[in-house]
């Protein structure tokens, strides 16, 4: 692989600088005073947490900003990494009223960024006092946003709830998956602190299956949640794809999360095949670490693709060139060697199917190379079957595991499961949300047993 030139550390800083700075205090108390605190909130409503906008924001205009902390944390257990990387402009600010007046609407993420910040800087104070214990005790399977957000609210209903995580450091993607640019590595820890502060014990370096059997779990537990969420991009199937230099999306993302911009190494010229999210974060990473070229190829066309309109723009200021309606067909290097292009072929949509669906089909004799020394892969993430194999019979859908929309109860009555793993990828606040969700279908579980 022919490595980019390494850039000055100030520069890479400079790179990676947070997209959308804090407020200060008078930043975020005018921009609070800004809120028509809707009736009907609106805003409220477009967020799968449902935090009580309208009254976290009044209690930042009236000075109560461990109120408002408390407002938010009430609904959201991962609320600072909701307000940096969550996709406001589509859900909370996207529903804001000032949108219809053809105005401004309110900066929520950064108002709620405000609150939760100076909570974490005086030192996170008691705002909740767990219940007493209720005897019962519920395995989590998986630090990332779902799993905390499961164990700290059964923590504060009286359970002893215990976090078993594969990696060293929980957090899951909130630690190791968001750029650099939208949320700090530090930040995700905060948030892992916070839920261990509430009694919750958290075992890193354990992998279920491995280090602890599933039924050595079943013993120690009265039930047990399912939050594993996705694992890394399946194969491309296409010749090459072994070849030095092609690096799956989430794997080369978790190394820039770190910060340790000597120890990652980026091609000169890059392609990554995909464009949802994950695949522009890593575009613009790539392109952000001193890559001279970086493409997106996609099989389908812009109007089919599953990043945010924010996120694409991004990736254009950033220089990123898309081909779009091109699929890769093989990847070429010396046998035993590295990338040195990419092969694609053009697409045409056909007729819409069943579904609405316009299927992607090659157009013959069209192909053309993209020079290439770094292929990373970044269609989608493929959910850990052999892991839940070993759960006895909960049941999986196209790779999804299966549960009760209302208690996300799968179909073995003793596991509840939430996050990416049930929903195929969505955003870290919908896991949040389903981890609460669990813990309350936990809870009328055990006892109305």
């Amino acid at each position: 692989m022919n490595l980019a030139e390494k850039l000055p550390r100030d520069r890479y800083e400079e790179n990676f600088a947070e997209l959308h700075p804090a407020f200060d205090r008078n930043q975020a108390t005018s921009e609070a005073h800004r809120c028509l605190y809707c009736f009907d909130s609106p805003c409220m409503k477009a967020c799968p947490t449902h935090i009580d906008i309208s009254t976290f924001i009044k209690k930042i205009a009236t000075g109560n900003v461990k109120g408002s902390a408390k407002t938010i944390l009430e609904s959201n257990w991962i609320a600072l990494t909701c307000a940096k990387a969550c996709p406001v402009d589509v859900l909370c600010e996207g529903a804001c009223v000032y949108n219809d007046r053809g105005e401004k609407p309110i900066e929520i993420g950064r108002l709620q960024r405000y609150a939760i910040d100076r909570y974490f800087e005086q030192g996170m104070p008691p705002l909740f006092t767990p219940a007493p214990k209720n005897g019962k005790s519920v395995g989590i399977i998986g630090a990332g946003p779902a799993g905390l957000a499961c164990a700290a609210e059964l923590a504060l209903m009286g359970y002893d709830a215990t976090i078993y995580e594969g990696k060293e450091i929980a957090g899951g993607l909130d630690t190791w998956g968001i750029a650099p640019y939208k949320m700090s590595f530090e930040d995700s820890l905060k948030e892992v602190k916070l839920v261990q502060g509430l009694g919750v014990k958290i075992k890193t370096g354990v992998w279920i299956g491995k280090t602890v059997s599933v039924p050595e779990l079943e013993r120690t537990h009265d039930a047990i949640f399912v939050g594993i969420g996705l694992g890394i991009s399946p194969d491309l199937k296409i010749p090459g794809e072994d070849l030095a230099g092609v690096f799956d999306a989430l794997e080369f993302i978790e190394r820039v999360t770190t910060r340790r911009w000597s120890s990652v190494d980026v091609g000169k010229r890059v392609v990554v095949i995909g464009a949802g999210n994950t695949a522009i974060d890593a575009a613009t990473e790539a392109k952000r670490l001193g890559a001279e070229h970086v493409a997106i190829v996609y099989r389908r066309g812009e109007q089919e693709m599953s990043a945010y309109g924010f996120e694409f723009d991004l990736a254009k200021k950033d220089g990123v060139v898309f081909h779009f309606l091109t699929a890769p067909k093989r990847i070429l290097g010396p046998a035993g060697g590295s990338v040195e292009t990419l092969e694609c072929t053009k697409m045409k949509l056909g007729p819409a199917g069943a579904n609405g669906r316009r299927p992607a089909e090659p157009i013959p004799q069209s192909e053309f190379r993209i020079p290439a020394d770094m292929v990373i892969k970044a269609i989608g993430q493929k959910t850990s079957d052999s892991f839940l194999a070993q759960i006895p019979s909960v049941k999986l859908n196209e790779g999804r595991v299966v549960v009760n929309p209302e208690s996300l109860q799968t179909s073995n009555p003793r596991y509840f499961a939430g996050g990416d793993c049930i929903n195929g990828g969505k955003e870290v606040v919908n896991a949040a949300a389903d981890g609460k969700r669990a813990a309350h279908g936990i809870d009328r579980y055990l006892f109305s047993k």
